[in-house]
């Protein structure tokens, strides 16, 4: 049971501070859509991301934060397995959920209140009633990868 609250604390915790920098590098304007970066959109891209380009700056942090949360197999801690691994993908999943989120909550530009389709044009088109099509995948797949990196 300790270690459940331990992973949802340092889940939230890390959620928090990356949100919190990310705010302070994008501000107001989300999906880095004020940050000199390169964009790549298709119809592909568009069709999987929700309308939104890949952009060189979610890339790479997707890839460090991707990187980092391996960061136990790197330094000997932990041996390669299926089930580490699954916690793994569980918490990067459920991480960018959170992080996302919590951006604008903890954005003086959105906050709750301005946590809906009108106020988000980079998540509008793919809004499924009160959260992004995102949100709606990535936190039951989270759970279900943790949950199945768990079992005994």
């Amino acid at each position: 049971m300790l270690q459940h609250i331990v992973f949802v604390a340092y889940l939230v915790g890390a959620a928090t501070l990356f949100a919190l920098l990310e705010i302070q590098i994008e501000g107001s304007a989300g999906w880095a859509t004020g940050l000199p970066t390169w964009r790549w959109e298709t119809r592909w891209t568009r069709w999987l991301l929700g309308n939104r380009a890949i952009t060189g700056y979610h890339l790479y942090i997707h890839l460090f934060v991707t990187l980092l949360a391996h960061l136990p197999y790197a330094l000997g801690i932990a041996d390669f397995s299926i089930p580490t691994e699954l916690r793994i993908l569980g918490f990067l999943a459920l991480f960018w959920v959170l992080e996302d989120f919590l951006w604008f909550v903890l954005n003086p530009a959105y906050r709750l209140a301005g946590f809906r389709r009108e106020r988000v044009p980079w998540h509008a088109e793919s809004w499924w009633l009160f959260m992004p099509r995102d949100y709606w995948f990535f936190v039951p797949l989270g759970i279900v990868l943790y949950v199945a990196g768990s079992m005994p």
